[in-house]
This record gives C-alpha cells, structure tokens and sequence, in this order.
C-alpha cells in the first residue's frame, strides 16, 4: 500500500494512506487545496508530492 504526502520548502504534510486524503489536508500546511467545484487539485508553486510505500 502506498503512502502520500505533500512537501513544501518550509513544511511537510503528514502521511496518509489515500492520495484523496492528502489533497484534502494540503491546505493546512500551505501546499494548495482541491477545487470543490471541479474535483480538482491545484499545488502551489514549489510544492510537490512524496509518495512511500506503506505497511
């Protein structure tokens, strides 16, 4: 299982085990937000994603 998580240059997000999820939470370390109308999610410049594989 695969693990996600978005990095800034001056944070890093928590690890989530849904990519969905990890959208949803990147707004509270400034690394963008996902669009409620679209479905879409819009990274801020610099941000990007780490991905891990899990337990």
């Amino acid at each position: 299982m695969h693990m996600y998580r978005f990095v800034t240059p001056n944070r890093r997000g928590k690890w989530y085990r849904d990519l969905r999820e990890a959208q949803a939470q990147a707004s509270n370390i400034g690394a963008g937000f996902l669009d409620a109308r679209s479905g879409k999610f819009v990274a801020y410049r610099e941000t990007r994603l780490e991905e891990r594989a899990g337990d």
